[in-house]
């Protein structure tokens, strides 16, 4: 199977496994505890929170472990949400389900959302940004790059027209981390997301950035006089292990996002070649290389995403979050495409798996597929609108 689904997950890393089994075997101890088993877990804990926060530029005591990057997401928009006093939030209408999902249900609670579009390549539209902001706005949530399209924000101009109105910002940086540079200081945020398993660690463990200029409240209830988040037995060996990803993926990130970048244009070439209009959505120098948005207009996403599954190619319709609505891609709706565009679309991403040699491979067998689509299309033309 070749693989081109790495920004649905991907898989974990020798030395992140390695890590895991180390510390799942030999630090056992709850983190929690007061005996050296305990202890020994939460020097781990507090090496691993200090190792991430090197990572962000973030001091350790701003770093707070979470089951995934959903919780982590939802926590820090929420803990943000309580520092300030005020009814209006704001997002984009491009964020994941995950942000999209709890700024619906605080709307559902009696918040007013603003909701700021986005041009027809996916870049925010700053002048709707600057209309949106009010006396009385607590937050926002931007997400830095879309896990669609690739499509990269400008958090740095985002959070100075946002600082400068004192509104409090979070990013999901879900699919930014080890793609870009994160730097909390210099993206003047107060909140972060990222995802382990989006990196090569393992699955079931994100982290939240919240800074600590501000004044949040913890979002489930705590002992007196902790500065958590939620209380909870840290799963220690996942949180090693993401770190160690975590590590090893900032190491060597230019090389391989140049790599990636050549992956990604090479495969793309080839793809313009066949005989079959190709539309890459988001085409232009702001997005990540490792994310590839296309459709073929004739072929419905989910057949080409099936028919490729059948012949040995993991692609997506999509995010992975969303796979199985019945709705349309957000990111497509926002691009303003129509209901058949957005059914067309189909996402191929890219990793350390991703290699030149694959690419005729993939070609041939995207050209076997479009061509006896097409051929049916021709000969049966009524039956397949139906």
């Amino acid at each position: 199977m070749i693989y081109l689904d790495y920004a649905a997950t991907t898989p974990m890393s020798a030395q992140a496994k390695k890590i895991y089994e180390q510390v799942a075997t030999t630090y056992y101890g709850n983190a929690n505890s007061l005996h050296d088993p305990g202890s020994d877990a939460k020097q781990l804990l507090n090496a691993s929170a200090s190792t991430l926060a090197d990572l962000v530029h973030a001091d350790p005591l701003e770093i707070h472990f979470t089951s995934s990057a959903t919780e982590a997401n939802y926590l820090g928009i929420m803990a943000l949400l309580s520092a300030k006093e005020g009814n209006h939030i704001i997002t984009s209408v491009m964020e994941h389900s995950s942000v999209a999902n709890v700024f619906d249900h605080l709307e559902r609670q009696g918040y007013i959302v603003s909701r700021i579009n986005v041009d027809d390549k996916g870049r925010l539209d700053m002048d709707h940004l600057k209309r949106e902001i009010r006396k009385d706005t607590v937050m926002a949530s931007i997400q830095y790059v879309n896990s669609e399209l690739g499509v990269i924000q400008d958090i740095e101009q985002i959070s100075d027209i946002l600082n400068n109105a004192g509104v409090l910002i979070h990013t999901d940086a879900v699919q930014a981390f080890g793609r870009l540079p994160l730097d909390t200081g210099k993206l003047n945020i107060h909140g972060l997301t990222i995802s382990g398993h989006k990196f090569y660690g393992p699955k079931g463990v994100g982290a939240l950035y919240i800074s600590n200029k501000a004044d949040w409240k913890p979002v489930m209830p705590v002992s007196p006089g902790k500065r958590k988040l939620k209380e909870g037995t840290a799963d220690v060996p996942s949180i090693v292990s993401m770190v160690t990803a975590a590590k090893e993926i900032q190491a060597d990130m230019l090389n391989e996002q140049a790599r990636i970048s050549e992956f990604s244009k090479l495969l793309s070439d080839e793809l313009r070649r066949l005989p079959y209009e190709m539309i890459i959505e988001s085409d232009h120098d702001q997005k990540v290389p490792n994310i590839l948005g296309l459709r073929f207009p004739g072929i419905e996403g989910q057949y080409l995403m099936l028919e490729c599954n059948q012949s040995g190619m993991a692609i997506s319709t999509g995010s992975a979050c969303n796979i199985g609505s019945e709705e349309p891609s957000t990111t497509m709706k926002a691009l303003n495409r129509s209901a058949q565009e957005a059914q067309q679309f189909v996402r191929l991403s890219f990793g350390l798996g991703s290699k030149k040699e694959q690419i005729p491979e993939i070609v041939q067998k995207m050209n076997v597929i479009l061509k006896r689509h097409f051929n049916k299309v021709k000969e049966h033309p009524k039956k397949i609108e139906e």
